[in-house]
């Protein structure tokens, strides 16, 4: 493929932070997803390590976790011949513009973000009375704003900056991102109006619809890999003995029939993950499960799940021994968001006034 032809492919990037194990949820509503877009645009995966700081992280999990991330990107499908993975931390300009975009930011903005009052809240605190653009935080009665990490308040100016440093066309995102989405076209179109035409404005990207797999302990809420209840999520490395006891454990109720509706989140969660895995339609499952019980759904669930997700486990097993390719997947990832990541930054230095370094 020429350089010409490659231009003129969408270029997409998504980025998620190194937090371990992928859940089932993971996998299904987004990775297999991503695997999708490779032949038919520019795809760039960034694994963003500056936003995992933003909350207490072990140095030595930290690292792991990288690692832990790509072999299972790679097994999940995600060529490394046909697209780029790399590190946040090893790409040079997403600080640097990350304060740039900060500056034209009011503070205002990041505090009303639905994620930083989500995260504030969890940390003991809640908003109070807002005095101007400025909204106060409260603790046991006492101001206690000091105590919130600035990271965790500009965290969406981080990853405006992420996106907007390789101009990307499309940005797969869930839909706890889409207010953070909205505030990088925001920025984008700012900059562009401040200082002249500069960033491509990007949109979310629609691919396949995603499975969106539910809480197996409580069916109303997303699974998530922060639950606290470690029979509620399933990870795309669980062994088959604890998929197994995670979905014998599942909710389901007390109708004990098979079929979906609102009324029956548990049975609808669990029919959604078959019919995701398998190909089935959700109708041809429920006759297919018509007069039986719902230990006869659990156990061929469970079957399909295993089956399904062998290759995947199989192929991280061997990946994560191999550091040294991990590496050289990350380093070449590096070095081509590296390359688009200077034509960017430097434009931006030149529209700004900053006096623009050498840069490759």
């Amino acid at each position: 493929m020429t350089i010409s032809e490659e231009e003129k492919r969408k270029v997409i990037l998504t980025c998620a932070q190194p937090t371990g194990k992928l859940t089932l949820g993971n996998y299904l509503g987004a990775v297999r997803n991503w695997s999708t877009m490779l032949e038919n645009h520019e795809c760039y995966f960034g694994i963003v390590d500056l936003h995992a700081i933003t909350t207490p992280t072990k140095p030595v999990t930290l690292r792991q976790n990288v690692f832990d991330c790509v072999a299972q990107y790679v097994a999940c499908g995600l060529d490394p011949e046909k697209c780029h993975q790399f590190v946040q931390s090893h790409v040079v300009g997403h600080t640097e513009l990350a304060w740039i975009l900060t500056c034209l930011t009011p503070i205002g903005e990041l505090q009303r973000m639905t994620q930083f009052k989500d995260k504030v809240s969890k940390l003991g605190f809640k908003a109070a009375e807002q005095e101007g653009e400025e909204i106060k935080f409260t603790h046991d009665g006492a101001r206690a704003q000091a105590s919130i990490n600035a990271g965790l308040l500009c965290y969406p100016v981080l990853m405006a900056a992420d996106i907007l440093l390789y101009n990307a066309d499309l940005v797969p995102v869930g839909e706890d991102q889409r207010q953070h989405m909205e505030l990088c076209r925001d920025l984008a179109q700012r900059f562009n109006h401040q200082f002249s035409e500069t960033f491509v404005v990007p949109d979310a990207y629609v691919g396949e619809t995603g499975s969106r797999i539910m809480s197996l302990a409580d069916p109303t809420r997303k699974m998530s890999k922060s639950d606290e209840n470690e029979r509620a999520t399933l990870y795309i490395l669980d062994e088959p003995g604890q998929i197994g006891k995670k979905i014998a454990s599942a909710v389901t109720d007390s109708e004990a029939v098979i079929r979906a509706s609102p009324e029956k989140p548990g049975v609808s969660n669990l029919l959604a993950i078959h019919s995701a895995l398998s190909g089935q339609t959700i109708v041809q499952l429920e006759e297919h499960f018509a007069g039986k019980g719902y230990g006869v759904l659990k156990e061929e669930l469970t079957e399909v799940i295993t089956e399904s997700l062998r290759p995947v486990r199989e192929k991280y097993q061997e990946l994560i021994q191999d550091k040294t390719y991990l590496s050289s997947v990350l380093a070449q990832g590096a070095e081509a968001a590296q390359k688009r990541a200077y034509k960017i930054l430097s434009k931006v230095y030149r529209k700004i006034g900053l006096p623009d370094r050498n840069r490759g």
